[in-house]
């Protein structure tokens, strides 16, 4: 596939950036707003290589153009790592964001981990497996250069933009693009498709709501953080399962169980059939029953990381014994 192949036309002056990020970590799709000679990038991908294959396909796209902006979605590595490739743009972002970019792990202990974790223990093979495909050598991570709370609004040529501030939700400091002209909204990593999401902060209802704010706005397509394009019918799907999980937390959390167990349960349950990468549900259980459990202290990420592999790392040798049986549970 072509660097070109993968910018796709939404509306006119409106494309996104859609890397086969179906079933994997870290390839997140990205957006190229352009209008009378101005563009505006929304997220940029997890490496430079990556970045730069971006940045081919929209010049090609938006020749003539200049790029004066861009909107980080939120936080994570994959939305933001990029932006060391554009340092003389300005970058826009929430207040907020800062909290969650303070502690994620950085580039450099991201490649730590995966060279120095044992291959042959779940959290070893699920990094190498899922991340040691990218480059992370020499990337450094940038701050927002201007940062805002609420709303706030600019024109892109004759685009009009809005950027909504809708976190905490999947992290501390999120916001969606609304193109209210075009009816496009770039929802970053409040929307998943196809795979389970990971949340970080939540609580679910806040995701849900966020996901409910991108309704009212009556867009007709809808960009995830990861996967397929969405119209607002497979939106309101998903904002289903959201609370379908807000309501199992709760159920299983009372029954005094862990985030673990009670992702253990779900996923032999077979409850989400069809969406990939189950594991993802331990770490979004254990934001949520973090707020159950009226728990404010710092949450280490690599740990709800680690249980996510274990999970993993059993269904795999599950799928090796039994393969019949781990394609009935819906092992991908």
């Amino acid at each position: 596939m072509t660097d070109t192949a993968k910018l796709h036309q939404i509306a006119p002056g409106v494309h996104m950036w859609a890397p086969d990020g179906v079933d994997t970590w870290g390839l997140a799709n990205c957006g190229l707003i352009h209008s009378d000679g101005e563009a505006l990038l929304v997220d940029t991908p997890y490496t430079p290589s990556l970045t730069k294959a971006f940045l081919s396909a929209a010049h090609r796209v938006a020749e003539d153009t200049v790029l004066s902006t861009v909107v980080a979605t939120h936080a994570n590595g994959d939305h933001t790592w990029g932006n060391q490739c554009l340092t003389s743009t300005e970058i826009l972002a929430t207040d907020a964001a800062l909290k969650h970019q303070c502690i994620e792990p950085t580039p450099q202990e991201l490649c730590a981990l995966i060279r120095d974790s044992d291959p042959d223990q779940p959290l070893g093979w699920y990094l190498r497996r899922h991340f040691g495909k990218f480059d992370f050598s020499g990337i450094e991570v940038l701050p927002p250069t201007r940062t805002f709370s609420g709303r706030h609004d600019l024109m892109l040529g004759q685009i009009p933009v809005e950027l909504h501030e809708v976190g905490p939700a999947h992290t501390e400091g999120d916001l969606i693009v609304h193109l209210p002209d075009q009816r496009v909204v770039f929802a970053g990593d409040i929307v998943f498709s196809g795979d389970h999401p990971c949340h970080w902060t939540g609580p679910l209802d806040r995701v849900s709501a966020a996901g409910e704010r991108i309704l009212a706005f009556d867009p007709e397509w809808i960009v995830p953080g990861h996967g397929p394009l969405m119209s607002p019918d497979e939106l309101r799907k998903h904002i289903a399962y959201l609370d379908d999980l807000a309501d199992q937390a709760l159920l299983l959390h009372g029954q005094g169980k862990t985030a673990r167990e009670a992702a253990h349960i779900l996923i032999e349950e077979n409850r989400y059939s069809g969406l990939g990468l189950p594991e993802r549900l331990a770490i979004t259980l254990s934001a949520e029953f973090r707020h159950l459990n009226q728990d404010r202290s710092r949450p280490n990420l690599v740990e709800q990381f680690e249980v996510a592999a274990r999970i993993a790392w059993q269904r795999a040798s599950e799928a090796v014994s039994h393969p019949l049986s781990a394609g009935q549970h819906g092992e991908a």
